[in-house]
């Protein structure tokens, strides 16, 4: 009585023991499955953010990061959809399905790798002041009493809050929606000088002609990667996979070289 009361218990635990495992396997993270099942790849983005991902003269939008992510989705079998988002509530977008990912020069945080799932970094940065090119200002200091500008939401925020010295002797900052707002901005006068990422500084710049230049002395370095939701560990490391290998055929200093005029990125190295 008392062997056929044990096989039939060792039978239960054993049968409960495989429930739990399917169990856990089904809650398990499917993220990379369901994004070839749903066959195309969202990357959530603020589209105008030049060279990173910005709308061109045919309104399409195109970039640095565009370009990386095309090919990335290319080599995980899946189509890709640029999907411009409000960059304020850009993590609720993430967080409720309606993109894949936020790939657009967003700044690593210790704060974001709390609620986020990161790739290791892909290009290093720093946030700076753009100031009219009259000589006017030539140090963080100079901008004392003075009023600034910045993309609300933006590690430009994040730099200035954590600069307690410098937000404390500006006279005002002004959160716009946009980075190149915030350019119009100072070249009618509205601000004296706008907080923003040097690589968009320098190529908006350089593209545009206007008489602006970039304080010397930065306010903080930092490091873009791109960004998925927290559970997601399967889907950022095919991501990650996928831009080793492109770094080590070439076609990331390929890409690089079209927007930068040389491989600037830190993948692999």
């Amino acid at each position: 009585m008392k062997k056929n009361l044990f096989v039939a218990m060792a039978a239960m635990l054993a049968l409960s023991l495989v429930s739990c495992a399917k169990k856990s396997a089904s809650n398990g993270d499917e993220s990379l499955a369901q994004l070839k099942s749903r066959g195309v790849f969202v990357l959530g983005l603020d589209d105008s953010f030049p060279p990173m991902g910005f709308r061109d003269e045919n309104n399409d939008i195109v970039g640095f990061d565009i370009d990386l992510a095309k090919e990335v989705a290319n080599r995980l079998g899946v189509k890709f959809k640029a999907q411009p988002i409000n960059w304020d509530s850009k993590e609720q977008e993430l967080n409720t399905g309606k993109i894949d990912c936020i790939w657009n020069g967003l700044t690593i945080t210790e704060e974001r790798k709390n609620s986020l799932s990161f790739t290791k970094p892909y290009l290093k940065n720093k946030q700076v002041v753009v100031v009219r090119n009259d000589g006017k200002f030539k140090k963080l200091s100079d901008l004392a009493g003075k009023i600034i500008a910045l993309q609300s939401g933006s590690s430009a925020e994040d730099a200035v809050n954590d600069t307690p010295d410098f937000k404390k002797s500006v006279k005002d900052i002004v959160f716009l929606e946009q980075n190149l707002m915030a350019l119009n901005d100072l070249m009618i006068g509205g601000v004296d000088g706008v907080v923003m990422d040097s690589i968009v500084a320098d190529y908006s710049i350089e593209l545009s002609g206007m008489p602006l230049t970039l304080i010397e002395e930065s306010l903080a370095s930092e490091e873009y990667g791109v960004a998925f939701r927290k559970g997601d560990k399967q889907l950022t490391d095919a991501v990650q996979k996928a831009l080793e290998e492109m770094a080590a055929d070439g076609t990331v200093n390929r890409i690089s070289s079209k927007w930068f005029g040389a491989d600037i990125t830190v993948i692999g190295k």
